[in-house]
Parts: structure tokens; C-alpha cells; sequence
């Protein structure tokens, strides 16, 4: 084999522009998704030690990073208090029942503890080309809403949610 045959069948790059976004729990966020970071993954290493030096090793469970989604927030904030009430259930502030009402949901229903959460990547053309499917997703963090009425221009206000996941897949469309 030459090094004229190892050519890639799709020369095109990957665009930032093209994708889109569900998640099951929150319908009214789906819409409004601005960005979202492909989370790392890594794998550690095994070390073995001889007289000489340590010979590493790979090792044998994956780590999945956090799964990071900016979304605009609409004027009845009805996508920003879908993600608030689901955290203030898995953390119970105020009393037992409130982790009791989600862990007695189905985990098939998407209202449960988890919910899965698919990224369509879509191609130059805007066709989808690859589902990454993140698996058991639950908020942990949620950034602050800033209101300021002293900007000149209107700035609409965005958030971040970072969402800890067992693992996620990425499957190539056909």
C-alpha cells in the first residue's frame, strides 16, 4: 500500500455550527441550546515496576468527563426552573419527600434521578451524520443568571449546566 492510497474518503472538517440537542427530562430547553462541549474521556494506566524503570500499562476502566450545555433562557425561565427543580430534587433542601417524589419515577420515563441526553452532529450539509448518545445524566451544577439594567445593548441572558454521566456512545449514521 502506497502512501497515495491512504487517503481519507471525506476530506470535509468538522463544523462548531452543526448540531443539535435533546434531552429527554427538559422539553423546554431543547430549543434554545447555544453550545455544547463533547466532554474527555481517559483511561489510566497500570504501572509495573522492574529493577530499571516503571513500565506503564492501560489500565482498565474509562473515565467520562462532564457533559457542558449553554442554553439561552427564555422570558418565563420555564428551561432555566426544569433543570433548578430537578437539582432541588435530587438535593432535597427542604425535606425527605422531595428526593422520595423522584426516586419513585420510573427511569424510563425521563422525569426519574437520570435522563439520557442525545447530540445529533450534522454534517456541512446539515444532515445528521453521528448521534452521541450520553447515558444516566444528572445535573450537578447550574450556573447564575446576571441581570444588569445598566448595559446599553439587551443581552440575553444565558446559562450553563454541567451534567455528570455514566458514559456516553457515538454511533456513525447512515
Amino acid at each position: 500500500m502506497s502512501a497515495l492510497d491512504n487517503q481519507p474518503t471525506n476530506p470535509s472538517f468538522l463544523s462548531p455550527l452543526g448540531f443539535k440537542m435533546t434531552i429527554k427530562r427538559t422539553p423546554n430547553m431543547n430549543f434554545f441550546v447555544q453550545s455544547v462541549s463533547l466532554p474527555g474521556v481517559s483511561l489510566g494506566t497500570a504501572e509495573v515496576d522492574t529493577p530499571f524503570t516503571k513500565i506503564p500499562f492501560p489500565g482498565t476502566k474509562l473515565t467520562f468527563g462532564n457533559l457542558s450545555v449553554t442554553f439561552k433562557v427564555d422570558e418565563d425561565m420555564k428551561n432555566y426552573l426544569e433543570i433548578f427543580n430537578w437539582m432541588k430534587e435530587l438535593g432535597f433542601p427542604d425535606n425527605f419527600a422531595q428526593y422520595q417524589n423522584i426516586a419513585s419515577k420510573s427511569i424510563y420515563s425521563g422525569e426519574g434521578i437520570f435522563s439520557d441526553v442525545t447530540l445529533l452532529v450534522l454534517t456541512s450539509a446539515m444532515n445528521p451524520n453521528l448521534e452521541i448518545n450520553f447515558i444516566d445524566c444528572f445535573p450537578v451544577d447550574l450556573s447564575e443568571l446576571s441581570f444588569d439594567s445598566t448595559s446599553a445593548d439587551v443581552e440575553y441572558l444565558t446559562a450553563t449546566i454541567t451534567f455528570a454521566n455514566r458514559r456516553f456512545d457515538i454511533r456513525q449514521l447512515p
